[in-house]
Parts: structure tokens; sequence; C-alpha cells
């Protein structure tokens, strides 16, 4: 991100970044320890990748804030060193002792919820030697998205099977979430307790489905249907998808593309429905309509994976605006209200 650009063309965790970067290494750290996973990997990444920036980008961030909060606050802007070693603290960096490591080394998580910080890759070695019945449970435990990394990971006969038990599940008595709780705490340590959790049911695998890829999302719904057709639609209808954005309202649809970018969005169109296409386009101004128009038509043939991973890619930053109650959904398993 280059300072000239502006910080009218600055995206919203870009502008979050920035803003974290400003407020020195303790303070960073002090909001971090208030977000989630999602969150904290999300501005680590951002702030990973911000180059070239400016004190006129940072001024203009922070007034920004400043405006928003109607407070003062102090803050210290540094020079391209301080802003390094910001970023080697906000990497989790050894040397520097980093945000990340602080976090999570005195973190207040405990049980399940360590689960929620690590990698898939970990969490599948956990889980794969589990029963599956416990299996299903951790699954539906996690958020969406880390629950469909999980289950690339596992042997096909083994998603579905999971799939299908997460689907069946509606809630979990306290005593054996509790139990479950300390199973995972005697691994990595801690203590506390667990209220009541309803997890699992068809609306979860709908939103676990929402990110998987197209392959392994088909051969799960295939083999659900062979097994139970009438669950397997239940599964389809809850499920948004990138088809259902033409029925985000035009507000809706504005805020989501400054938050994407420009290549992404194009081969996302490549092959989605004309009503799509003109949903975004009324949503653009006349010029950037016009050239993503003739951007489209200049471009050759794309590969079928590399669509739908733009796609799934723009779903998961129209999700995470939806939860943080930025846009409404309006796809068939979202209630408008």
């Amino acid at each position: 991100m280059a300072d000239e650009e502006g910080v009218g063309k600055v995206s919203g965790v870009e502008k979050a970044a920035v803003l974290l970067l400003s407020l020195g290494e303790e303070t960073a750290a002090e909001v971090l320890k208030h977000m989630g996973p999602k969150e904290v990997q999300l501005l680590g990444m951002s702030m990973a990748s911000l180059k070239n920036v400016g004190k006129g980008t940072v001024e203009d961030v922070v007034g920004e804030f400043l405006e928003k909060v109607e407070e003062q606050t102090g803050i210290g802007i540094g020079t391209e060193d301080y802003i390094r070693s910001t970023l080697k603290t906000a990497l989790g960096d050894d040397k520097a002792g980093g945000i990340i490591d602080r976090i999570l080394a005195g973190a207040n998580t405990k049980g399940l919820d360590t689960l929620k910080w690590m990698d898939p890759r970990s969490v599948a070695d956990v889980v794969r030697f589990e029963h599956p019945q416990i299996q299903s449970i951790i699954l539906s435990y996690l958020d969406p998205d880390q629950a469909a990394e999980v289950l690339k990971l596992l042997p096909d006969k083994v998603r579905v099977d999971l799939t299908m038990r997460i689907a069946a599940l509606e809630a979990v008595q306290p005593d054996a979430l509790q139990e479950l709780n300390d199973i995972m705490e005697k691994q990595f340590t801690g203590s506390g307790s667990t209220q009541a959790h309803e997890i699992g049911g068809v609306k979860k695998v709908a939103d676990i489905m929402n990110f998987m890829d197209g392959s392994n999302e088909a051969l799960i719904m295939d083999s659900i249907k062979e097994t139970d057709e009438d669950l397997a639609q239940q599964i389809q209808d809850l499920m948004f998808v990138f088809d259902n954005l033409e029925q985000v309202d035009d507000r809706g649809i504005q805020a989501l593309l400054r938050e994407i970018s420009t290549d992404t969005l194009i081969v996302a169109l490549k092959a989605c429905e004309e009503a799509i296409k003109e949903k975004i386009f009324k949503n653009m101004s006349k010029r950037a309509a016009e050239l993503m128009r003739d951007d489209l038509e200049a471009m050759g043939p794309v590969k079928l994976s590399e669509v739908e991973t733009a796609q799934k890619e723009i779903l998961t930053i129209a999700r995470r605006m939806a939860e943080s109650g930025d846009i409404a959904l309006g796809g068939s398993g979202e209630e408008m209200v």
C-alpha cells in the first residue's frame, strides 16, 4: 500500500493494521488480546503485507479513527526501523518477543478454545485418533472455515461420516462437554469451566461446506445424497453460495467491493450468472464498470478451480462482514429481519 493511494482507497483491515502499528507494541498487544483468532490472524497478515506506508497515510487513518471515537489519544509515529520492529512483534518474531507469542503464551484460552488458535493441520493431528463422535463435536465447536480446513486433511470416508454426524448434532450436555474440555486441557494445560453449548446441526454443516473447495464439497455432498437425499437437500438449501450475492442489497455490495481486490473480482466473475455481474457493475462507478467489462472480455480461459478459489475468497470476506454486522447476507440460509 503506497502512501499516494490515500486513505479512501485503503481497506478497513488495512486501516486497522496501520492504526495498530501506530499505537506501539504494548498498546497494540493489549488491543489484540480482546480479539478472536480470526481477527488476530487477519490483522497479522495485513500488518505483514503493509509496505511504503508514509506519514500522510498514517495521519489520515489516525484522523479518521479520532473522528469516529471523538477522543484524543497519544500516538507516536516512528521511523522505518520502528515499523519493522513492530511488524516483527505482530508476526511473533522470537527476537522481538512478538505480540502473537505474548497473546498465545498468556492467553485465557482453555481446553476446546485452544483449538481455535491452532492451525488446521495441528487440529487434525489432535483429533485424528479420537472417536468419531468426539471428532464431530470438536469440528462443530470450531469456526466453519477452520472446520472445513481440518476436514480437508482427513480421509474421504471420514469426512462424509463426520459431516453426517455433525448434521445430527443439536446440543451437547454440559457434563459431556466439560469432560471433553478437561481432556483437551490435559493436552494444552490450563483450567476453567465449560457451559452448555449448542453445536452441530444442518446449518453448521452448511456453514462448513461454504468454506470447502469445489471438489471436496461435491464429493461430500454426493456421498450424503446417496445415503440421505433429504439431508443433502436441507444442507444445500442453507448454503450461501456466490450466486446468492444477487440478494445482498446495494449498500452491502458497495461495502463488500471496498474489501476485495479487482484481480480477485475479475476472476470470480469469469464464470458466474449474468445477473450477478450486473449486480456488481451497477454498484461501481460507470468508468470502473466499463473497465471491468473490458477486462472480462479480454481475459483468456481461466481454470474452474481458480474461479472457485476467487469466489470462495469473496464469500469468506462477505461472511466475515455479515458476522460483524457490516452487511446482511440474503441467501436462502439467512433469515432477514
